[in-house]
C-alpha cells in the first residue's frame, strides 16, 4: 500500500481552516498521482493504491467539512464516493482472482475445470469492474473534479 504523503506546514498550531487546506490539496493531489496507469489489470496494486487515497480524501473531506460552503462540499464529496465505489467495483475480482491462483495451486487435477470456470467468471467480472471505473474517471475528468478538490480548498473561509 502506498504511504501517504507528509503535509508540509501542517501542525498543531495552525488554524483548522488552514489545516484543511493543506490537507485537502496534498490528499486530492495524492488521489490523482495514484491515478496513473489504474485501469492496467496486470499490476492491481494501482487500483488498491488510487482506492486508499479515494478513502484519505474522503475522511478529510469529511473532517473539514464545516470549513467549506456545504453546497460545494457535499456535490464533491459525493463525486470522491462515486470514484471509490466505481474503484471498488473493480478491487473485489482483482482480490478475488489473487486468492483463486493461490488456491488453484493447492487444489488437485480433478478441480481444474472449476476453478477455470471461476477465473473466466472473475475476468469478466473484472472487466466490466473496469469498465466501471474508466467510466467513472471520465465522469472526474468531464466533471473537473480536480479543479473542483482545487477551488474547493481555496474557499475554506
Amino acid at each position: 500500500m502506498a504511504k501517504a504523503r507528509e503535509i508540509p506546514g501542517l501542525d498543531a498550531d495552525l488554524r483548522f481552516r488552514d489545516a484543511a487546506v493543506l490537507t485537502v490539496r496534498v490528499r486530492a493531489e495524492e488521489l490523482w498521482e495514484r491515478s496513473v496507469d489504474v485501469l492496467d489489470v496486470s499490476d492491481i496494486e494501482r487500483v488498491h493504491d488510487m482506492r486508499v487515497a479515494t478513502r484519505r480524501l474522503r475522511a478529510v473531506l469529511e473532517i473539514y467539512a464545516p470549513c467549506f460552503p456545504k453546497a460545494e462540499h457535499k456535490a464533491v464529496l459525493k463525486d470522491v464516493k462515486a470514484l471509490a465505489d466505481a474503484l471498488g467495483a473493480r478491487r473485489d475480482p482483482d482480490v478475488q482472482l489473487e486468492d483463486l491462483e493461490g488456491l488453484a495451486g493447492a487444489l488437485s487435477g480433478a478441480d481444474a475445470p472449476g476453478i477455470e470456470l471461476l477465473r473466466t467468471s472473475l475476468r469478466a467480472e473484472q472487466q466490466h469492474g473496469n469498465e466501471v471505473l474508466a467510466a467513472a474517471l471520465a465522469a472526474a475528468e468531464q466533471h473537473d473534479l480536480r479543479g473542483r478538490l482545487q477551488r474547493l480548498a481555496a474557499m475554506a473561509p
